[in-house]
Formats: C-alpha cells, structure tokens, sequence
C-alpha cells in the first residue's frame, strides 16, 4: 500500500470537538492532538467503542476499523491555527472518520502527496 502525506490544518484546536463526547478529543495542545490521532490511527480501540455504540454493530463496514502501527503525526501552532502532518497508508475514507470522531468538522485537508 502507498504511504501518503496529509497536511492538515485546525482553525481553532482548543475548541475542535467531535459531536459525540464518548470519542471527542478533550486535550488542549497540538502535541496532545498529535498522540491521540496518531493512537487513533495505530490501532482500532476507537472505531471499535465506536463501533459499539452503532444501533446495528454488525452493518458497520469493517474496512473503517483498519489500523496502520506505523502511523506518525506531528502537529504545531502556526500563525493562530494548528498545522498537522499525518504520514500513514490509510486511506482518507478512515483517516476522515476517525478525524471526525475526535474533532468534527474543525480540520481542513490542504494538500496531499505520495511518500
């Protein structure tokens, strides 16, 4: 599978919560952020809470749930807003959906490359 570079961008991470407060990210810093994306990305813990908590658990697509260990995420405070560098061989459909679940819609992808 192909490793891709997103960078990312975060208008205001302080208040960049997902709908759901189950899997809502509740830290305060960019380096914070950057662990729990990155864990999120690593390994299925969240989808699978996730999961769970889906009227009908089993009609949930699986693929969503898929991990990559080698995932690696950075972020940092730029000019007022958070820039995020994620390096993983997931696709955008999971890196979406767990982006989703920790921050909502408060992310913006501003470009993507082949690494």
């Amino acid at each position: 599978m192909a490793r891709n570079h997103y960078y990312l961008s975060i208008a205001d991470l302080a208040r960049a919560r997902g709908d759901d407060p189950r899997f809502a990210y509740e830290g305060a810093g960019p380096n914070d952020f950057a662990a729990t994306l990155q864990q999120a990305l690593r390994d299925d813990a969240l989808f699978q809470r996730w999961r769970a908590a889906q009227p009908d658990p089993d009609a949930v697509d699986s693929s969503l749930g898929s991990t990559d260990p080698g995932a690696q995420v950075t972020a940092q405070v730029t000019d007022l807003h958070t820039d995020v560098d994620l390096i993983t061989d997931l696709p955008m459909s999971v890196v979406r959906h767990r982006l989703y679940l920790l921050i909502g819609a408060a992310w913006q992808l501003r470009d993507m490359r082949a690494v």
